[in-house]
């Protein structure tokens, strides 16, 4: 498919069909990157897409118990810590 730049205020910019943002799942925000000379065009993800998925499978494994020990205190904690 051909495309044809437009200038938009200052800038230039592409009209992209639906069809093709419907491909990509592309919705509101994109990532742009160049690479070899080619423009790359990416929607964002969630930074934390899958998480619930992956929180649910450790419980259920067992494995979601804290890394820290908060049980441990210290002098500090006794006697200089103040809420």
């Amino acid at each position: 498919m051909r495309a044809r730049v437009i200038k938009i205020g200052n800038s230039q910019g592409l009209r992209i069909p639906k069809p093709i943002l419907e491909q990509t799942g592309i919705v509101d925000d994109v990532e742009i990157e160049v690479e070899k000379n080619q423009i790359i065009i990416r929607p964002v993800k969630n930074a934390r897409e899958g998480w619930d998925a992956a929180f649910k499978i450790m419980g259920e494994q067992g494995d979601d118990e804290p890394v820290i020990d908060d049980s441990i205190s210290t002098a500090w904690d006794d006697d200089e810590w103040q809420w």
